[in-house]
């Protein structure tokens, strides 16, 4: 009986290990491929006619959620810097009452960007299909995307799957648990991106007709 429960568990530390180091392993992988492709300094970074915001909830625990506040601002700053000229917001819009898209355009023009440059992607369920819809609905592959650091990362990652010419714009991250709660969640995230891209070869769960933008 002892070998038994000795065996199960060094099968089970055994397991373990393989699983952190699988983690490290996408989480390197994700960062190397991407490190000369995000840029925090609006001066240093270079034009792109298009900006995709990708979308979050803006609000968090019944207060105002820091990751949505931040990445709006970013946005409206490279469009006033002229570093872009269109932005589309891509967010979930699967339910009646939650609208990703809309709280973005509407954050947006709070700001002083003009309607007019601001185009909504309703189907960016997660950032899987905002990259895949950016280029196959709207029809842009040369793009800044515009998120926090860590997010842009496997964002673009996914970009140079497709062969899409990305960069990214980062926000300001959140304080505290914030960032906290959201490296965890990243870390599967981005090894869920690499199954997806390299394992499951995942589709868009809805693409739909194409969208002109200029």
């Amino acid at each position: 009986m002892k070998k038994i429960i000795k065996r199960i568990f060094i099968l089970g530390f055994i397991a373990i290990v393989i699983v952190l180091l699988s983690v490290w392993v996408c989480n390197r992988w994700v960062i190397t491929s991407t490190e000369k492709q995000t840029y925090s300094n609006i001066d240093s970074i270079p034009f792109r006619s298009v900006g995709l915001v990708l979308g979050t909830n803006e609000m968090w625990h019944g207060g105002e959620n820091p990751f949505f506040e931040n990445r709006i601002e970013a946005a409206a700053a490279l469009y006033k810097a002229g570093k872009i000229k269109y932005i589309i917001v891509s967010g979930d819009n699967h339910v009646k009452n939650y609208d990703e898209p809309v709280n973005m355009k509407n954050a947006l023009i709070r700001l002083g960007i003009p309607a007019s440059a601001i185009f909504l992607d309703y189907a960016g369920f997660r950032t899987f299909d905002s990259v895949v819809r950016c280029r196959e609905v709207f029809g842009q592959d040369t793009i800044t995307i515009i998120s926090q650091e860590f997010h842009n990362e496997r964002a673009i990652f996914i970009a140079n799957y497709f062969k899409m010419n990305a960069i990214g714009f980062n926000a300001q991250n959140a304080p505290g648990s914030f960032s906290f709660d959201s490296t965890i969640r990243e870390y599967l995230a981005r090894c869920k991106a690499i199954l997806d891209l390299y394992i499951l070869h995942t589709q868009p769960k809805f693409l739909g007709p194409k969208v002109k933008l200029f």
